[in-house]
């Protein structure tokens, strides 16, 4: 029976994506690392401050595992949650893991902690680099009703793998954000289709920012992490400087779009308006040309 990713706790997602009963849990809720913030705000806090970290095995092969729960502060990364992101990477340089896979759920740095958000975003991409550096692969899954937004989404983007399903979202700044910055008419966070056709996991997929689109569906996701384990990129100059060669491409090719349909339709598609209707199978044949889009 299938189980959906987005209406999974974190913790549900480390027991069935990973092999039964292999998850031994680091700094559990019972060693009462809470954020020294929250209280003085009048604000609950939570027992992992909203990360589950620890190790466990997939397909057999050792990893160290990273869940971010949604359901608290929609994820937010604040001092002790990034801590805790900080010092599983650094445990990755000594335990070397097959990968440290990160479930990513998170609309960015939570704004009681700012300043300590912040700098914990900055201290995670700097351990993640290290980890990637001496040769482990770090797989981002991104499925989550919260999305991936604002710092988490600049380090899902340092990754070497990003997973996505269609509902899943990938961007530095939510909607939201953009709309109380902008204005409505620049970006309307309740228009759930712009939403989706510009932060969602088959835009993401159709212009390269995620490497496997499966559908909402744990053991979909447990499938693309064990096919993407020895998805190591080499961190190199030339290999950046590549990077930053496709961003100013898509800037050049995509700049006048309005819309993620619109860039779609710069891609080739010839009916792009077609696309939300496909399921991910649908989306990767698209792209693959393993299929025509359908009338």
């Amino acid at each position: 029976m299938n189980r959906s990713f987005a209406e999974s706790t974190a913790r549900e997602r480390v027991q069935h994506l990973f092999d039964a009963d292999s998850f031994q849990e680091i700094l559990g809720p019972g060693a009462r690392m809470v954020s020294p913030h929250l209280a003085l705000l009048g604000v609950p806090s939570s027992f992992d401050d909203g990360v589950v970290v620890g190790r466990a095995r997939l397909g057999g092969q050792a990893v160290l595992v990273a869940a971010q729960e949604g359901a608290f502060m929609g994820g937010g990364v604040g001092e002790v949650h990034g801590a805790k992101l900080v010092g599983l990477f650094q445990r990755a340089l000594t335990e070397k893991p097959a990968a440290v896979v990160v479930l990513a759920e998170s609309g960015g740095v939570r704004l009681h902690e700012a300043n300590a958000g912040l700098i914990a975003v900055s201290e995670v991409m700097r351990a993640l680099l290290d980890v990637r550096a001496v040769g482990i692969p770090v797989l981002m899954l991104i499925g989550g009703a919260n999305g991936c937004f604002g710092g988490m989404g600049l380090i899902a983007r340092c990754a070497d793998g990003v997973v996505m399903s269609d509902i899943g979202r990938l961007s530095m700044s939510g909607p939201e954000v953009i709309e109380s910055s902008y204005g409505v008419e620049e970006f309307d966070a309740r228009d759930r289709a712009l939403v989706w056709r510009t932060t969602g996991g088959k835009h993401r997929y159709l212009t390269g920012d995620c490497d496997v689109l499966v559908d909402d569906d744990i053991d979909a996701f447990r499938a693309a992490a064990l096919a993407a384990l020895p998805c190591h990129r080499t961190l190199t100059l030339e290999a950046m400087e590549q990077e930053h060669a496709l961003l100013a491409d898509r800037l050049v090719r995509f700049g006048e779009c309005t819309d993620g349909a619109q860039v779609w339709q710069a891609l080739g598609i010839a009916n792009p308006l077609a696309v939300p209707e496909l399921d991910a199978r649908g989306v990767r044949a698209l792209q693959t040309h393993e299929s025509e889009v359908p009338a």
